[in-house]
């Protein structure tokens, strides 16, 4: 159920970084990001890796080559990526396109695909040498938006490694992104969907009004420290594997009436209550489930096709720890979940824009939170920059760097069988960690009807 302890080292060599700038003169201008982009909990670099098997009829053609190459010629039609970020009245973030270039890094490493094993999925060994931390390039304001490291492998395959400052694009934004790169390295003179800026499309409205209630953003004293304020070091950081087999077993405790929710739905409501009990809150304590919803598709009329930038939003589902635990049956905890996606539509993404603007663009809840993106259906695993798709493709972490406590990825990967499934990580205190464990085995070795008990007791809510 748990990734396998990663014991394989191994050398990178890399070579100076570079800036990658457009590859013809771009406009010099200042474009405002929206004010769904530049929210404070966005305001942070996301990495992404991506694993690439030799393909023999690339034989000759250097990744590292090709890739600089392509990357300098989307840059001319995403010359945005080339500028920096500065910070206006109001907090607001604008990019001035200075065409300066994103960093790139040739790189090599001593070492195969094959022996990363079978089951490609975070925590990745080396991954600081795989995707390096150029002192300097990280923060959020005057910095590259894009940094991209190639590193070829003995084997003939190589790793794609990129990280991304969060409020230029969302997951659907950044795989347009690279999906265009991957055109033009395979011989496209322009990506076959334009970019299109247009943030003014997501910004907040005037005269502002909160026409939602955004539970996701409620200011909550932490008075206990629940896993928010215990030292990282002190931290367990694990990943989970659900297949088929573990899927099946959590749909058991699932009501006929909500069979049809989705698999992250039903794995949402289950680790949910699992990590709530594994913390102990007191009874009435509020707690938190929310994951990342896109609102691409909801709008009317839709946004332009190349609209690259962030469309989405983190609905809250809030309850007390006392009703969510109190029954093993996963329904009310489910249909809290569906209840908060179902919410985000076009009035629900006005209402987030104009919240930022009236209250100084908030940070998300933390205290009793817990936060996915499901990045299962982004598209990253169909990127191909002429090597075919990658046999990985996806965050190069399990964790959201911003809130590492309570921000997970909901990952697509494969097991050591080949199972197709999904990873996600969770990071508790070493000792609630211990009773996470116990409660999920309690959901995939038990029936319903078998009278077993979990380790919940009320007593101590």
């Amino acid at each position: 159920m748990a990734a396998p302890t990663q014991s394989l080292v191994f050398t990178v060599r890399r070579c100076k970084p570079e800036l990658i700038a457009p590859s013809k003169p771009t406009p010099h201008e200042f474009k405002q990001l929206s004010d769904i982009d530049d929210q404070e909990a966005s305001r942070f670099q996301v990495p992404v890796i991506q694993f690439y098997r030799h393909d023999p009829s690339m034989q000759g053609r250097d990744p590292v080559k090709v890739i600089r190459e392509a990357l300098a010629q989307t840059l001319v039609f995403y010359y945005p990526f080339a500028g920096r970020l500065r910070e206006g009245p109001g907090r607001k973030l604008v990019v001035e396109c200075t065409s300066e270039g994103v960093v790139f890094i040739e790189a090599d490493a001593d070492v195969t695909l094959e022996q990363f094993g079978d089951a490609l999925r975070p925590p990745f060994p080396c991954l600081e040498e795989l995707l390096f931390d150029l002192p300097g390039s990280g923060g959020v304001l005057h910095c590259p938006l894009l940094l991209i490291q190639v590193t070829r492998l003995k084997c003939g395959g190589f790793i794609f490694a990129l990280r991304l400052n969060h409020t230029m694009s969302d997951a659907a934004g950044l795989v347009q992104f690279m999906t265009a790169v991957g055109e033009v390295a395979r011989g496209a003179r322009a990506p076959s969907v334009l970019p299109v800026w247009q943030r003014h499309l997501l910004n907040a409205r005037d005269p502002t009004r909160l026409t939602c209630t955004h539970r996701e953003y409620d200011e909550v004293i932490d008075t206990k420290g629940t896993g928010t304020i215990t030292p990282l070091e002190d931290m367990a950081y694990r990943s989970f594997f659900f297949g088929r087999t573990e899927v099946s077993a959590i749909r058991r405790f699932v009501p006929h009436h909500l069979s049809q929710s989705t698999t992250f739905e039903v794995i949402m409501a289950c680790l949910w209550r699992c990590r709530t009990i594994a913390l102990q809150f007191d009874r009435n304590e509020e707690v938190r489930m929310m994951s990342i919803v896109s609102a691409r598709g909801k709008f009317n009329p839709p946004l332009p096709s190349g609209y690259y930038g962030n469309v989405f939003a983190c609905p809250a589902a809030v309850t007390t720890a006392g009703k969510l635990c109190e029954n093993t049956n996963l329904g009310y905890a489910l249909e809290l979940v569906r209840k908060a996606k179902k919410e985000v539509n076009e009035e629900y993404m006005r209402s987030v824009a104009d919240l930022m603007v009236i209250r100084g663009r908030p940070f998300l809840t933390v205290v009793g939170s817990f936060l996915v993106s499901d990045v299962t259906r982004a598209g990253l695993g169909k990127v191909d920059f002429g090597w075919g798709k990658p046999s990985y493709a996806g965050p190069a972490e399990c964790f959201v760097r911003i809130i590492p406590r309570t921000g997970s990825f909901c990952i697509p990967c494969k097991d050591s069988k080949g199972e197709e499934g999904i990873a996600i990580g969770v990071c508790l205190p070493a000792p609630a960690m211990e009773i996470f464990v116990k409660e999920l085995d309690f959901f995939l070795k038990n029936m319903p009807e078998s009278g077993k008990k979990s380790t919940f007791n009320a007593s101590k809510l």
